[in-house]
């Protein structure tokens, strides 16, 4: 009995690394293709996500609790995570956004354990300059380097996921927090769509993709995630996150046909490498 809650845990984060890593491919897919420009993508994931996650709200057998906590940050760090996302993809890579998405994720947690009283030691501070410095080498101008812009946008999406996922470790109503910040979060994204309603446009498959992503691998996807982040400490939350770069990246080979550069595996081994510096000697 004791390994049940263990073993609850596991498969729920191996649910929700599949569907963060499905993101990423759904954007470029749609954005690499013209199908539907980011603003257009990022309103149809977040309002397919909120109607997908208030049916299920409606239909599940328990009710709501009534002093449900509105956590109006979380809801903003979706919304900035969701618009910096698509931009970003305009111009990244599928392994290449994931990578950068999710390096600024740990420093994002890392940081916040530190700020919480958890001492790194010098091999933890090597680690944690060796992965911040992996995720500049990246982003630095070059042959192979990606847009400075992509990167810049995309590392601020990684923030703003931490935050997210930061805000969700103390969650009681998985489902109903996840319901909440969709539905406080589609509005802003509306809101974007229409003051760039100049250069929208979408096709039956941009448009499907971005559905896909909000009422699947985004709604659904982050409900499971909240519910398995009771189970995890603020550090392995971010460790198990590192699995999401590689599983994107062959996603990226597979469904588009895309490269995977040397700076793009250096910046790989020095990214995960310096976050496993940081964890290889705590007990997490």
């Amino acid at each position: 009995m004791r390994a049940m809650p263990a073993l609850r845990t596991m498969v729920l984060t191996v649910v929700a690394m599949l569907a963060f890593a499905a993101n990423s491919i759904l954007c470029r897919l749609a954005l690499a293709g013209s199908s539907i420009d980011p603003a257009s993508f990022g309103s149809l994931r977040l309002v397919s996500g909120a109607l997908m996650l208030a049916l299920v709200l409606r239909l599940r057998a328990r009710p709501t609790a009534a002093t449900q906590r509105v956590d109006w940050l979380a809801a903003a760090m979706l919304f900035a995570y969701v618009a910096f996302f698509s931009f970003a993809y305009l111009s990244l890579a599928a392994g290449t956004g994931a990578l950068i998405l999710f390096g600024a994720v740990q420093l994002t947690m890392l940081t916040a354990g530190w700020r919480g009283g958890e001492s790194f030691g010098v091999w933890g501070w090597a680690g944690f300059a060796l992965a911040a410095g992996g995720l500049v080498w990246l982003a630095l101008p070059g042959v192979t380097a990606p847009s400075l812009l992509g990167a810049t946008s995309m590392a601020v999406a990684g923030i703003a996921w931490g935050v997210y996922s930061l805000r969700g470790r103390g969650v009681a109503d998985p489902l109903a927090a996840s319901a909440a910040n969709f539905a406080r979060a589609a509005p802003l994204a509306l809101l974007l769509s229409l003051i760039l309603a100049i250069q929208a446009h979408a096709d039956p498959r941009g448009a499907a993709l971005a559905v896909a992503s909000g009422a699947i691998t985004s709604g659904l996807g982050y409900v499971v995630w909240y519910a398995a982040l009771p189970g995890l400490s603020a550090l392995r939350a971010a460790t198990v996150q590192l699995s999401v770069p590689p599983l994107a990246a062959i996603g990226g080979v597979l469904f588009m046909a895309e490269p995977i550069t040397p700076r793009l595996a250096g910046a790989s081994v020095a990214i995960l490498g310096g976050v496993a510096l940081v964890l290889m000697r705590r007990r997490l």
